[in-house]
């Protein structure tokens, strides 16, 4: 029997933070404190995993809304929200298919999130309908490499990665933003580019 990227993403859960604490400190918690500084207001944040970003920037929002397609990574997200000392709403929703009202959040957070997506392009349409006029995209994810080794250590990544984890190294999320009525206000990325950030608000 096939395994969902929903159940796929269930059984990482309980051992995602430890599979990623070599990176984190090294990679993710620069591009994370980057977000987390210009997260304002009522927040929405997709694809949250196990919640890694939330503590950088808890206290600069009104209330939250945590979505993601696995079960056991929003368990493991409520658990880390759940001491924040803000209103907390979960939802287990697909990027794409939100549940949540036109221009009803003042940012969206998505960090390392659209690298797993089905759809980059549907998922960055949905994220703009929710947002309000004047409202922020914030987005973080590793991105195709600007140094030619670092792509092609990213196709033997997207080779030997398992399709049921819908995982893909080489997207570049800024590039579709037009597509999808957003506008970038700002963007920055790492060394070789192998994390990059951006915000980004509706047109």
């Amino acid at each position: 029997m096939s395994v969902t990227r929903a159940e796929y993403w269930d059984e990482q859960a309980p051992r995602y933070d430890r599979t990623t604490a070599f990176l984190e400190p090294r990679l993710f918690a620069p591009a994370r404190r980057w977000i987390a500084e210009r997260v304002t207001g009522r927040t929405l944040e997709v694809g949250v995993g196990t919640g890694a970003t939330l503590p950088y920037y808890a206290d600069r929002v009104a209330d939250l809304t945590l979505t993601d397609v696995s079960g056991e990574m929003l368990r493991a997200a409520s658990a880390r929200a759940a001491g924040l000392g803000v209103p907390v709403t979960v939802l287990r929703a697909d990027s794409a298919r939100l549940p949540l009202p036109d221009a009803s959040v003042d940012t969206v957070v998505s960090t390392f999130a659209m690298c797993c997506v089905a759809d980059e392009l549907a998922v960055l349409r949905e994220l703009a309908r929710v947002l309000r006029p004047g409202g922020r995209l914030l987005m973080a994810d590793h991105v195709e490499s600007s140094a030619r080794l670092g792509r092609g250590v990213q196709r033997v990544l997207d080779a030997v990665t398992p399709e049921r984890a819908g995982e893909h190294h080489r997207r570049r999320p800024i590039l579709l933003l037009p597509d999808a009525g957003l506008r970038v206000l700002e963007s920055t990325s790492s060394r070789w580019r192998l994390v990059e950030q951006l915000a980004a608000t509706r047109v």
